[in-house]
Protein backbone atom coordinates (compact mmCIF):
# COMPACT_ATOMS: atom_id res chain seq x y z
CA UNK A 1 0.00 0.00 0.00
CA UNK A 2 1.74 3.39 -0.57
CA UNK A 3 2.07 6.23 1.57
CA UNK A 4 -0.62 8.62 0.82
CA UNK A 5 1.46 11.32 3.60
CA UNK A 6 -0.64 11.95 6.10
CA UNK A 7 -0.97 8.39 7.95
CA UNK A 8 0.92 5.23 8.60
CA UNK A 9 -1.51 2.63 8.79
CA UNK A 10 -0.11 -0.11 11.12
CA UNK A 11 -1.38 -3.95 10.48
CA UNK A 12 -1.34 -5.87 14.18
CA UNK A 13 -1.52 -9.28 15.44
CA UNK A 14 -0.19 -11.77 17.15
CA UNK A 15 0.17 -15.79 18.53
CA UNK A 16 0.44 -16.81 14.90
CA UNK A 17 1.86 -19.92 16.14
CA UNK A 18 3.19 -21.14 12.68
CA UNK A 19 3.69 -25.11 13.38
CA UNK A 20 5.82 -27.53 11.32
CA UNK A 21 2.34 -29.07 9.95
CA UNK A 22 0.93 -26.09 8.79
CA UNK A 23 0.44 -26.09 4.92
CA UNK A 24 2.26 -23.76 2.99
CA UNK A 25 0.37 -20.83 2.34
CA UNK A 26 -1.95 -20.84 5.12
CA UNK A 27 -1.03 -17.32 6.07
CA UNK A 28 -0.55 -15.89 2.39
CA UNK A 29 -3.96 -14.90 1.90
CA UNK A 30 -3.87 -12.61 5.43
CA UNK A 31 -0.44 -11.30 4.46
CA UNK A 32 -1.68 -10.15 1.10
CA UNK A 33 -4.32 -8.31 2.53
CA UNK A 34 -1.78 -6.51 4.54
CA UNK A 35 0.18 -5.55 1.47
CA UNK A 36 -2.97 -3.64 0.54
CA UNK A 37 -4.33 -2.06 3.76
CA UNK A 38 -1.42 -1.28 5.72
CA UNK A 39 2.56 0.18 5.25
CA UNK A 40 3.66 -2.03 8.20
CA UNK A 41 3.10 -5.28 9.76
CA UNK A 42 4.08 -5.56 13.24
CA UNK A 43 4.10 -9.23 14.98
CA UNK A 44 3.54 -9.13 18.94
CA UNK A 45 5.10 -12.66 19.91
CA UNK A 46 4.32 -16.69 19.37
CA UNK A 47 5.43 -16.30 15.64
CA UNK A 48 6.01 -20.06 15.82
CA UNK A 49 4.69 -22.81 17.68
CA UNK A 50 7.74 -24.87 19.23
CA UNK A 51 10.50 -22.67 18.55
CA UNK A 52 11.57 -24.19 15.60
CA UNK A 53 14.11 -23.08 12.44
CA UNK A 54 11.63 -25.18 10.25
CA UNK A 55 9.03 -23.26 12.02
CA UNK A 56 10.59 -20.01 11.12
CA UNK A 57 11.91 -20.86 7.88
CA UNK A 58 7.80 -21.29 6.75
CA UNK A 59 7.28 -17.95 8.44
CA UNK A 60 9.54 -16.21 6.13
CA UNK A 61 8.30 -17.74 3.18
CA UNK A 62 4.61 -16.76 4.38
CA UNK A 63 5.36 -13.46 5.25
CA UNK A 64 6.50 -12.89 1.26
CA UNK A 65 3.00 -12.35 0.15
CA UNK A 66 3.34 -9.01 2.83
CA UNK A 67 5.36 -6.92 0.46
CA UNK A 68 5.66 -4.30 3.44
CA UNK A 69 8.43 -3.89 6.50
CA UNK A 70 7.85 -6.02 9.81
CA UNK A 71 9.01 -5.73 12.94
CA UNK A 72 8.39 -8.06 15.58
CA UNK A 73 9.22 -9.46 19.42
CA UNK A 74 9.14 -13.12 20.48
CA UNK A 75 6.69 -14.76 22.53
CA UNK A 76 6.74 -17.82 24.93
CA UNK A 77 6.45 -20.12 22.45
CA UNK A 78 9.24 -18.60 20.33
CA UNK A 79 11.53 -20.15 23.07
CA UNK A 80 10.46 -23.12 24.02
CA UNK A 81 12.88 -25.63 22.56
CA UNK A 82 15.62 -23.23 23.25
CA UNK A 83 16.72 -22.45 19.72
CA UNK A 84 15.76 -18.73 20.02
CA UNK A 85 18.78 -17.55 18.65
CA UNK A 86 18.63 -19.53 15.63
CA UNK A 87 14.91 -18.67 14.80
CA UNK A 88 15.88 -15.24 15.07
CA UNK A 89 18.67 -15.12 12.66
CA UNK A 90 16.38 -16.83 10.39
CA UNK A 91 13.61 -14.81 10.34
CA UNK A 92 16.13 -11.26 10.61
CA UNK A 93 17.48 -12.93 7.50
CA UNK A 94 14.39 -13.00 6.18
CA UNK A 95 13.79 -9.10 6.03
CA UNK A 96 11.87 -9.38 9.85
CA UNK A 97 13.45 -6.76 12.69
CA UNK A 98 13.06 -8.84 15.69
CA UNK A 99 13.23 -6.34 18.56
CA UNK A 100 14.64 -7.49 21.85
CA UNK A 101 14.87 -4.25 23.84
CA UNK A 102 15.83 -2.55 20.27
CA UNK A 103 14.30 -0.21 18.73
CA UNK A 104 13.33 0.73 15.11
CA UNK A 105 12.35 3.44 12.97
CA UNK A 106 9.82 2.84 9.90
CA UNK A 107 8.40 5.53 7.82
CA UNK A 108 8.73 8.09 10.65
CA UNK A 109 7.14 5.50 13.58
CA UNK A 110 9.43 4.60 15.98
CA UNK A 111 8.41 1.06 17.29
CA UNK A 112 10.01 -0.10 20.85
CA UNK A 113 9.67 -3.78 21.44
CA UNK A 114 10.33 -6.35 24.70
CA UNK A 115 8.78 -9.75 25.11
CA UNK A 116 7.59 -8.45 28.41
CA UNK A 117 6.49 -11.19 31.29
CA UNK A 118 4.12 -12.52 33.80
CA UNK A 119 3.55 -11.03 37.16
CA UNK A 120 0.25 -9.47 37.51
CA UNK A 121 -0.95 -6.57 37.87
CA UNK A 122 -1.64 -3.65 40.35
CA UNK A 123 -1.59 -4.58 44.02
CA UNK A 124 -1.78 -8.19 43.39
CA UNK A 125 1.14 -8.24 41.50
CA UNK A 126 3.87 -10.86 42.92
CA UNK A 127 6.50 -9.05 44.93
CA UNK A 128 10.09 -9.97 45.49
CA UNK A 129 10.17 -11.42 48.91
CA UNK A 130 10.88 -14.68 49.88
CA UNK A 131 12.28 -17.83 48.15
CA UNK A 132 14.90 -17.27 45.63
CA UNK A 133 13.20 -18.44 42.96
CA UNK A 134 10.17 -15.85 43.34
CA UNK A 135 12.83 -13.43 43.51
CA UNK A 136 14.42 -14.32 40.30
CA UNK A 137 10.53 -14.54 38.64
CA UNK A 138 10.30 -11.13 39.96
CA UNK A 139 13.24 -9.76 38.27
CA UNK A 140 13.16 -11.00 35.02
CA UNK A 141 9.18 -8.88 35.05
CA UNK A 142 11.65 -5.71 36.07
CA UNK A 143 14.36 -6.61 33.37
CA UNK A 144 11.55 -6.43 30.79
CA UNK A 145 10.64 -3.48 32.55
CA UNK A 146 13.92 -1.59 32.21
CA UNK A 147 14.70 -3.15 28.37
CA UNK A 148 11.19 -1.46 27.25
CA UNK A 149 12.00 2.13 28.66
CA UNK A 150 15.20 2.36 27.12
CA UNK A 151 14.18 1.65 23.83
CA UNK A 152 11.47 3.77 24.47
CA UNK A 153 13.98 6.39 25.10
CA UNK A 154 16.22 5.72 22.15
CA UNK A 155 13.44 7.00 19.94
CA UNK A 156 12.86 10.07 18.75
CA UNK A 157 10.30 9.68 16.49
CA UNK A 158 7.11 11.96 17.10
CA UNK A 159 5.10 9.13 17.71
CA UNK A 160 5.96 5.41 19.33
CA UNK A 161 4.67 2.43 19.23
CA UNK A 162 4.99 -0.50 22.18
CA UNK A 163 5.61 -3.80 20.72
CA UNK A 164 5.21 -6.31 23.74
CA UNK A 165 3.99 -10.31 23.77
CA UNK A 166 2.49 -10.37 27.68
CA UNK A 167 0.26 -7.49 28.95
CA UNK A 168 1.49 -4.02 31.05
CA UNK A 169 -2.56 -3.84 32.01
CA UNK A 170 -5.33 -5.84 33.72
CA UNK A 171 -8.03 -4.76 31.41
CA UNK A 172 -6.66 -6.90 28.22
CA UNK A 173 -6.81 -10.14 29.54
CA UNK A 174 -9.51 -10.13 32.80
CA UNK A 175 -11.75 -12.00 30.43
CA UNK A 176 -9.40 -15.14 31.08
CA UNK A 177 -9.55 -17.81 33.37
CA UNK A 178 -8.82 -15.91 36.96
CA UNK A 179 -6.05 -18.77 37.86
CA UNK A 180 -4.00 -18.02 34.50
CA UNK A 181 -4.24 -14.18 34.36
CA UNK A 182 -1.06 -13.30 36.66
CA UNK A 183 0.95 -15.41 33.63
CA UNK A 184 -0.45 -13.46 30.65
CA UNK A 185 1.29 -9.72 31.94
CA UNK A 186 2.67 -7.50 34.81
CA UNK A 187 1.89 -4.34 35.59
CA UNK A 188 5.92 -3.43 35.88
CA UNK A 189 5.91 -2.72 31.89
CA UNK A 190 3.16 -0.21 32.02
CA UNK A 191 5.74 2.16 33.87
CA UNK A 192 7.68 2.82 31.26
CA UNK A 193 4.74 3.70 29.03
CA UNK A 194 3.18 6.26 31.21
CA UNK A 195 6.79 7.94 31.67
CA UNK A 196 7.28 8.27 28.04
CA UNK A 197 5.12 9.67 25.37
CA UNK A 198 3.60 6.62 23.32
CA UNK A 199 1.07 6.47 20.92
CA UNK A 200 -0.26 2.84 21.08
CA UNK A 201 0.68 -0.54 22.80
CA UNK A 202 0.30 -3.82 20.94
CA UNK A 203 0.71 -6.91 22.43
CA UNK A 204 -0.90 -10.58 22.41
CA UNK A 205 -0.76 -13.80 24.48
CA UNK A 206 -4.19 -13.50 25.87
CA UNK A 207 -6.01 -16.02 23.27
CA UNK A 208 -9.94 -14.85 25.34
CA UNK A 209 -8.78 -11.83 26.53
CA UNK A 210 -10.27 -8.02 25.83
CA UNK A 211 -9.09 -6.24 22.43
CA UNK A 212 -8.64 -2.92 24.02
CA UNK A 213 -7.37 -0.95 27.37
CA UNK A 214 -5.77 1.77 28.25
CA UNK A 215 -2.75 2.51 30.67
CA UNK A 216 -3.03 4.81 33.95
CA UNK A 217 -1.79 7.58 31.70
CA UNK A 218 -4.65 6.49 29.09
CA UNK A 219 -2.43 5.40 26.21
CA UNK A 220 -4.65 2.77 24.16
CA UNK A 221 -3.33 -0.66 24.44
CA UNK A 222 -4.42 -3.34 21.98
CA UNK A 223 -4.50 -7.37 22.56
CA UNK A 224 -4.16 -8.45 19.19
CA UNK A 225 -3.80 -12.07 19.62
CA UNK A 226 -4.71 -13.94 16.79
CA UNK A 227 -7.54 -16.08 18.13
CA UNK A 228 -8.99 -13.52 19.80
CA UNK A 229 -9.32 -11.34 16.82
CA UNK A 230 -10.93 -14.15 14.76
CA UNK A 231 -13.63 -14.72 17.36
CA UNK A 232 -14.28 -11.19 18.04
CA UNK A 233 -14.31 -9.82 14.28
CA UNK A 234 -15.18 -13.31 12.07
CA UNK A 235 -16.30 -10.98 8.89
CA UNK A 236 -13.08 -8.94 8.97
CA UNK A 237 -9.41 -10.01 8.25
CA UNK A 238 -7.42 -11.16 11.62
CA UNK A 239 -5.37 -7.80 12.35
CA UNK A 240 -5.73 -4.70 13.69
CA UNK A 241 -5.07 -1.52 11.64
CA UNK A 242 -3.64 1.09 14.05
CA UNK A 243 -3.21 4.97 11.77
CA UNK A 244 -0.45 7.17 12.85
CA UNK A 245 -0.58 10.34 11.70
CA UNK A 246 2.92 10.85 9.17
CA UNK A 247 5.68 12.25 10.13
CA UNK A 248 7.19 15.25 8.11
CA UNK A 249 7.54 14.33 4.67
CA UNK A 250 11.26 13.10 3.88
CA UNK A 251 13.40 10.50 2.03
CA UNK A 252 14.42 9.52 5.49
CA UNK A 253 10.96 9.14 6.89
CA UNK A 254 9.91 7.04 4.40
CA UNK A 255 12.01 4.06 4.83
CA UNK A 256 13.64 2.27 7.71
CA UNK A 257 16.58 3.34 9.04
CA UNK A 258 18.10 0.21 11.18
CA UNK A 259 17.87 -1.21 15.14
CA UNK A 260 19.30 0.91 18.14
CA UNK A 261 20.24 -1.96 20.25
CA UNK A 262 20.50 -1.75 24.29
CA UNK A 263 20.33 -2.95 26.88
CA UNK A 264 -3.82 10.17 22.87
CA UNK A 265 -5.01 7.47 20.75
CA UNK A 266 -5.68 7.79 16.76
CA UNK A 267 -8.16 6.23 14.93
CA UNK A 268 -8.17 2.17 14.66
CA UNK A 269 -9.88 -0.07 12.46
CA UNK A 270 -10.14 -4.30 14.11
Amino acid sequence: MPLNGSVVRVAAMADLHCAKAMAAGTFQPVFAQVAEQAHVLALAGDLTDYGLPEEARLLVRELAAAKVPVVAVFGNHDYESERQDEVKQILTDGGVAVLDGDSVEIHGVGFAGVKGFAGGFGERALQSWGEPILKRFVREAVDEALKLEGALARLRTPHRIALLHYSPVRSTVESEAPEITPFLGSSRLEDPLNRYPVFAVLHGHAHRGSPEGRTASGVPVYNVALPLLRRRYPDRPPFRIIEVPAAPTSDAAAAPVGVHSGVGAGATVP
